[in-house]
C-alpha cells in the first residue's frame, strides 16, 4: 500500500522542496521505492535540488495530455536507483491542470512506489487544491516565524476540510542560539499554535544552501551533518520507528562549552 503524502506550507520559501528532496532520498536509502511529484506547475525547482534538470525530456503535462507514457516522463536518479522524479512543466500555469488529472497520475504511481511525495506550490489557490487532492497524509513545513506559522495554521484547516486528517509538522531552519536569546519562536511556541503532531525539527545550516546549489540532497552530500541526521530520523519515523528528536539545545550548549574551553586554553 503506497503512502501518498503532500508536503505543503502555505507560505513560500520555508523549505518544502528541500524537505521533499531529502526525505525522498532518505527513504530510498532505507530500501523504499519513492516517486517525487513536482506539483508547482510554472515554477519548477525540485529537479534543480536533485541535480536532474538536464535529464528531463517529458513532464507531467505530457503524461496528462497522453503525449507520452508515465514511464517515459519519470526521471531516474543514477545515484539512487529507487528514486524517480515526475517534473512539472515550466511552460504551463497551475490553472491548466485539474485535481482529477493529478489524482489519475498519482494512482498510476501508487501501483509501483512505496511513497509518493507531492511537492505543493506556495499559496492556497488552484495549485494547492490540485496538489492536496490525491493526498492521504500531509506534512506541514514551517519556519519558526510568525507569518509562516500563521499560514501553516490556515493550511491545516484547509487540509482537514478536504478530508486529509493525518497531518504532521516539520519545523525547519530553527536556530537554537536565537531561541535561547528569545529572538526566535521555540518548538513549544510553534506547537502551542498549530497543535498537530511533530515529526521532525531541522536546524538551520549553510550546507543546505550549498547542497541545493550543487543539486545534491544533503543526506547524500553531508550525511553526518545535523540536518541530514534530522531528515534521516524523519524518514525512520515515517516508517513507524520510534526515534527521539535531536536535542538541538544540548548541541548548541556543547558547541558553546567547546568554544569556552578553547579560549580558556
Amino acid at each position: 500500500m503506497s503512502k501518498i503524502i503532500v508536503i505543503t506550507s502555505g507560505k513560500g520559501g520555508v523549505g518544502k522542496t528541500t524537505v521533499t528532496a531529502n526525505l525522498g532520498s532518505a527513504l530510498t536509502q532505507l530500501g523504499r521505492k519513492v516517486a517525487l511529484l513536482d506539483a508547482d506547475f510554472g515554477l519548477r525547482n525540485l529537479d534543480l535540488l536533485l541535480g536532474l534538470e538536464n535529464r528531463i525530456v517529458y513532464t507531467a503535462i505530457e503524461v496528462i495530455s497522453g503525449e507520452c507514457r508515465l514511464e517515459q516522463a519519470l526521471v531516474k536518479d543514477k545515484r539512487q536507483p529507487g528514486l524517480v522524479l515526475l517534473p512539472a512543466a515550466q511552460s504551463r500555469n497551475k490553472e491548466s491542470i485539474t485535481a482529477e488529472q493529478i489524482k489519475e497520475v498519482v494512482n498510476q504511481l501508487a501501483q509501483t512506489f512505496d511513497y509518493i511525495f507531492i511537492d505543493c506550490p506556495a499559496g492556497i489557490e488552484m495549485g494547492f487544491r490540485n496538489a492536496i487532492a490525491p493526498a492521504q497524509e500531509a506534512i506541514i513545513v514551517t519556519t519558526p516565524e510568525v507569518s509562516a506559522v500563521r499560514d501553516a495554521d490556515r493550511v491545516i484547516g484547509l487540509l482537514e476540510a478536504n478530508g486529509v486528517k493525518n497531518i504532521r509538522l516539520i519545523i525547519n531552519r530553527i536556530k537554537p542560539e536565537m531561541v535561547q536569546m528569545n529572538e526566535m519562536m521555540s518548538v513549544e511556541d510553534v506547537l502551542e499554535i498549530l497543535a498537530i503532531n511533530l515529526i521532525g525539527i531541522v536546524p538551520d545550516d549553510t550546507r543546505v544552501i550549498v547542497s541545493s546549489n550543487k543539486g545534491e540532497p544533503l543526506v547524500l552530500g553531508h550525511p553526518t551533518s545535523l540536518p541530514a541526521m534530522a531528515f534521516n530520523n524523519i524518514a525512520r519515523r515515517l516508517e513507524g520507528e520510534k526515534v527521539p528528536l535531536i536535542d538541538l539545545m544540548a548541541s548548541q550548549e556543547n558547541f558553546l562549552s567547546r568554544i569556552r574551553r578553547f579560549f580558556k586554553g
